[in-house]
């Protein structure tokens, strides 16, 4: 029997062919973000799911990345300044599509998410729940599904970035995430030492 999530890739497999088309002259140009009719800004290469996260945790960590969830409101400035500027360079677009799969929910939003620990939830609801007081926040996760289905979202998340960060913090905090830096170290002190490095390598540091 087909599982749902391979329904769901198979389903979506005409539109993954046409982008990558539509792609395919513009080699190294970042996918730019669209409106939707919700009124949040959106990005192509964002996480298809069936918002069940134990799911989209599995298949995020059988792809080789890590997973994160960007909680969103229509009409947050911050939230379009992510989409337009951060997401639209190439070194930042690139590094995380290779290495995350992002999931976006709405903070207001009424679909029903079933959580970690296997609740199922309006999108609202789970916000509460998860502490979410800003937008843009974005949420990263251990890839440990014991963690996950033993202590859910307190046990498993291993950092946020509550709020707009610029590009260059922006862009370091999913390096930090990927290096699971976070282990034994802050994230301030990950950021000084590669700005550090940066200018021992003779690099500029653009904070834009």
């Amino acid at each position: 029997m087909i599982s749902r999530r391979e329904f769901g890739a198979l389903a979506g497999l005409g539109t993954a062919l046409a982008a990558t088309t539509r792609g395919a002259g513009a080699v190294g140009m970042p996918e730019k973000a669209f409106l939707g009719e919700d009124g949040m800004y959106h990005q192509t290469w964002f996480l298809d799911s069936f918002l069940i996260l134990t799911e989209d945790l599995a298949a995020t960590k059988e792809a080789g990345k890590r997973f994160a969830v960007v909680w969103e409101q229509k009409g947050c400035p911050y939230c379009k300044e992510t989409h337009l500027v951060n997401f639209a360079k190439h070194e930042i677009q690139s590094y995380i599509r290779q290495n995350f799969e992002v999931l976006q929910l709405d903070l207001w939003g009424a679909r029903k998410v079933t959580d970690f620990d296997g609740e199922v939830m309006e999108e609202r609801a789970l916000a509460r729940k998860w502490g979410i007081l800003f937008t843009p926040t974005f949420m990263f996760f251990d890839d440990d599904m014991a963690k996950a289905k033993e202590k859910g979202v307190r046990g498993l998340e291993v950092t946020r970035m509550p709020g707009y960060f610029k590009p260059f913090h922006f862009l370091t905090m999913f390096e930090y995430v990927k290096d699971r830096a976070y282990v034994d170290q802050h994230f301030q002190k990950y950021l000084i030492a590669k700005g550090r490095r940066m200018r021992a390598e003779g690099k500029e540091v653009k904070l834009w």
